[in-house]
């Protein structure tokens, strides 16, 4: 299903929208709306939705102005136009920015479930074509491709000097010259290894998408192995290079996620360099985050800048020991399929479990108390009970003992290790959330603004913030403004109407809607619901 997100000055326009169409039925979902152009913008950013139906009138920042800058950050998106003026300049612009149709006011639900069905087919068309098999096929074994693969792994190598690399580029439509160079190297997890022709389908895509940005001369993307593509990105200063590489690993996981679920990229981004010498520098870096991440089985956009710039205390990889990498890395959705690997390692045969358990348990144990030293830690202190005998005794009894034991260890772990790692990431999330805290009544905050308080591009910042955090800046932002709303709810006697405009919400309506959708209740019911409880 393709999301949504609607953009226009008129509160009755966006609630017609938004609540006279049968979302779930129409085969598209509802991913937001804003008021005018600029709060839109930093929502989409966030966001990430497929679809964006725009007022071409409003405040600020017109649809236009919006579409051509939501265009650049997500090339992605597919626009639609409402428009109450039948001018020809208006649509002529329109065309220009790649707006995909133009609806004149007034318009039925029809027109524009008729105007998002056939924006749905240009989308379904364009991943039809991402995943050509054949083109893929003949993009990788011609001579000429080959070629330049050649030419940009020896550039990203170093085996090449610059000059030569600049003049043999030309010869491929290639140019090399620019203020700033960084390198992303991203990795492909398959649980399907062994299906070609699934690689293939990847590869086309990536490389179309690679042919995209080229257009714009922003990012060079070429495969370095089978499951390993990298992306040589060009930027005028050091800041508008990261944000070209973060753009571009974004850009990547949104369409391949739409593809297949059952993979997982892995991207790092190496350092800003000043030279098209140094670009075997920013490679070596990200290479070297690479390798540190090779264990993650979630989607994972890093920049070496980052972990070189995490404080002393930052985990240090033992790299003998593969399940003290993982949990390096491990979200809480990934305990269960580790703990799901390590029961498929006892086999069928169970009249062995519990030697096999006992080893399982305390391969566990060690990487463990690895992490916790490696934190500055003692595992005698920290968790004393995983050293007793009776521990192993208990895991080792039965399947469902031993799930529940290591279960229970693995989330200690992880909470313990969240809450010690001093890197940059955590003192820039606490920022954040406390620039959130004490500012989400202004409905001016969004994601821009946040990220300039702590110093980051958007792009950056809002990676890094749903990494971290496991939901969106906005998700985080609406979370904090609703539990408030639930506070004047529970403790006054102001109009749900007023408490929206008191916590954020330029619309009481659109509060009234994302309140029952977070609740379940209308804000009415969930104050009398209250109520009745006391």
């Amino acid at each position: 299903m393709y999301s949504v997100f609607i953009v226009d000055d008129e509160m009755l326009v966006r609630e017609g929208l938004r609540n006279k169409i049968d979302w779930e039925s129409s085969g598209f979902t509802f991913a937001g709306e804003a008021a005018d152009g600029e709060i839109a913008l930093s929502m989409i950013q966030d966001i990430k939705p497929d679809i964006l139906i725009s007022d071409i009138r409003m405040p600020f920042m017109d649809g236009l102005e919006l579409a051509s800058m939501a265009k650049k950050i997500q090339p992605w998106l597919r626009i639609i136009i409402l428009s109450g003026h039948d001018e020809f300049d208006y649509a002529k612009r329109a065309i220009s920015i790649g707006v995909d149709d133009y609806l004149l006011k007034p318009f039925t639900l029809e027109d524009v479930l008729s105007s998002l069905n056939k924006v749905a087919e240009t989308l379904d068309t364009q991943k039809q074509q991402a995943i050509n098999i054949r083109r893929a096929q003949e993009e990788l074994e011609s001579t000429a491709s080959l070629s330049r693969t050649k030419l940009l792994t020896d550039l990203v190598y170093g085996t090449v000097d610059a000059s030569s690399a600049i003049q043999q580029a030309q010869d491929f439509g290639i140019n090399l010259i620019s203020h700033y160079y960084a390198v992303s190297a991203t990795e492909i997890h398959r649980s399907e290894v062994d299906n070609k022709e699934l690689l293939l389908a990847f590869k086309s895509a990536i490389l179309s998408l690679g042919a995209q940005q080229a257009t714009q001369e922003h990012t060079i993307v070429f495969f370095l192995t089978p499951t390993i593509f990298v992306a040589i990105h060009k930027g005028t200063s050091a800041e508008l290079c990261e944000e070209a590489a973060f753009s571009f690993a974004n850009l990547v996981q949104h369409e391949l996620s739409q593809q297949e679920k059952n993979t997982t990229l892995t991207t790092a981004i190496g350092q800003v360099v000043e030279h098209t010498s140094h670009i075997a520098h920013s490679f070596k870096s990200a290479s070297s985050v690479i390798k540190k991440c090779q264990l993650t089985s979630r989607n994972l956009i890093i920049s070496s800048n980052d972990l070189q710039e995490a404080s002393d205390n930052a985990i240090v990889l033992q790299e003998n020991d593969p399940l003290v990498d993982r949990l390096n890395y491990a979200g809480e959705n990934e305990i269960d399929q580790i703990i799901s690997e390590y029961i498929a390692m006892l086999g069928e045969n169970r009249s062995h479990f519990s030697i096999i358990a006992s080893y399982l348990t305390v391969d566990v144990i060690m990487a463990v108390s690895t992490l916790i030293e490696r934190l500055g830690g003692d595992v005698k202190e920290v968790m004393p009970e995983i050293l007793s005998h009776q521990f192993v005794e208990r895991a080792v009894q039965t399947e469902d003992s031993f799930v529940s034991e290591i279960r229970s260890v693995l989330t200690a772990l992880l909470v313990y290790r969240n809450e010690h790692v001093q890197g940059r990431y955590a003192d820039l999330i606490l920022r954040a959330k406390r620039y959130i805290d004490q500012n989400f009544a202004s409905p001016d905050i969004c994601l821009r603004s946040a990220a300039e308080t702590v110093n980051l591009s958007p792009n950056h910042f809002s990676t890094v913030f749903s990494q971290d955090c496991g939901i969106t800046f906005i998700e985080y932002l609406t979370r904090v403004r609703i539990e408030q709303a639930k506070k004047l709810l529970r403790a006054s006697d102001m109009k749900s109407s007023d408490i929206a405009y008191e916590v954020g919400f330029s619309d009481p309506h659109y509060f009234s809607f994302i309140f029952k959708k977070s609740t379940g209740m209308s804000p009415r019911e969930w104050r009398n619901s209250r109520n009745t409880e006391t």
